[in-house]
C-alpha cells in the first residue's frame, strides 16, 4: 500500500495511491503511522490533479541518519574528507541527525542560498519510517517495527560540514532542503533485497546503486540505533547514500539555482525538485 499526503479544501489528509488515482482518507499519514485506524476510503481523485506533500508533517525529533553506508561511497571520499571520519570503513554504523524543518515535498523547490554555502551536494537515499515503539530491538525483530519506506535526498552543504568542528548537523540542516516522499510504501509491499537508488541532475545520471551494496542492512541499522535508545512511531531514518556525490567528483560538481534534481528508488517512487534561489540568511 502507498500512503500519500495532500491538502484538500484546506485540510491535510492521507490518501491511498493506486496507479493513477488517490483515494482520500479522513485522517492523516502521521496519525496512521502512529496507530490510528485508516477508516474507509472517500473521494477518489486523479493523481495528476493533486499536489503531493511530504507524507509526514509531524516529527518526534530530528531526522535520524546513517553515514557511509555504501562501501563505494566511503572509498570515493577517501582523502577528501578534510579530517572528517576514519581512514577505514567503520565496523558499526555511523549516525547523525538533521533538523525536521529540512523536509519538503516530492515536487517542492529545494531552497538554495549561495550566501550561506558554496557547496550544495545531492545524496539519494532510502528512508525508513518507524511504526512501533521499541528499544534495544534485535535484528530478527527489527522489521516488525518498520511502518514503511520512502525516497529522500539528503541535500548537504559540504563547506558547512567542515566549518563547525567537524560535526555534520549544521551542514545537513538548512531549512527546506530535503525532499521526502512521494509516498510511504508499507513494509509488506517492499522487496528489500535489491532496490535501485538513483539521482539525476539536469537529466544526467550521477548516482546509481543497489540497496544490496549497503554495508549495514536495514535491520542492523535499527538494532544498532535502538540499542539503549527508544525509537518511536513516526521516527524517520535515512539509510545512507551510494557513490557519485558531487564533492567526490573531479572536478567537483555542486548544485546551483535552476538545477532539476530527480531522486528515485525502484519500488518506492520518484522525487522531482528544482533548486531555487531562496534567502535563508
Amino acid at each position: 500500500m502507498k500512503l500519500a499526503a495532500v491538502t484538500v479544501d484546506g485540510v491535510r489528509r492521507a490518501g491511498v495511491v493506486e496507479e493513477d488515482s488517490i483515494a482520500l482518507l479522513s485522517t492523516t499519514v502521521d496519525d496512521i503511522v502512529r496507530g490510528a485506524p485508516m477508516g474507509t476510503h472517500g473521494e477518489v481523485l486523479p493523481l495528476a490533479e493533486v499536489r503531493l506533500e511530504a507524507p509526514l508533517h509531524r516529527f518526534n525529533r530530528d531526522i535520524l541518519c546513517t553515514g557511509w553506508n555504501y562501501l563505494d561511497h566511503f572509498l570515493e571520499s577517501s582523502g577528501k574528507r578534510e579530517g572528517q571520519g576514519p581512514a577505514e570503513m567503520p565496523l558499526r554504523p555511523t549516525f547523525f541527525t538533521k533538523g525536521p524543518d529540512t523536509v519538503i515535498g516530492p515536487s517542492d523547490d529545494i531552497a538554495y542560498d549561495p550566501e550561506i554555502s558554496a557547496k550544495w551536494d545531492y545524496e539519494a537515499e532510502i528512508a525508513m519510517v518507524i511504526g512501533r515503539d521499541g528499544r534495544s530491538i534485535p535484528e530478527e525483530k527489527a522489521l516488525d517495527h518498520v511502518f514503511g519506506f520512502l525516497v529522500a535526498n539528503d541535500v548537504s552543504q559540504r563547506d558547512l560540514q567542515r566549518a563547525h568542528g567537524g560535526q555534520w548537523l549544521k551542514g545537513k540542516s538548512l531549512d527546506a532542503t530535503m525532499p521526502l516522499g512521494p509516498w510511504i510504501t508499507t513494509a509488506d509491499s517492499v522487496d528489500l533485497t535489491d532496490m535501485q537508488v538513483q539521482c539525476e541532475v539536469n537529466g544526467v545520471l550521477l548516482q546509481n546503486a543497489s540497496s544490496a551494496q549497503m554495508a549495514f542492512s536495514f535491520t542492523r541499522i535499527i538494532a544498532e540505533l535502538s540499542h539503549g535508545m527508544t525509537l518511536r512511531a513516526g521516527d524517520v531514518i535515512l539509510t545512507g547514500t551510494p557513490s557519485g556525490i558531487g564533492a567526490a567528483r573531479e572536478p567537483q560538481l555542486f548544485l546551483h539555482d535552476g538545477d532539476v534534481v530527480v531522486t528515485r528508488v525502484s519500488g518506492l517512487g520518484e522525487l522531482r525538485n528544482t533548486v531555487t534561489l531562496t534567502e535563508l540568511s
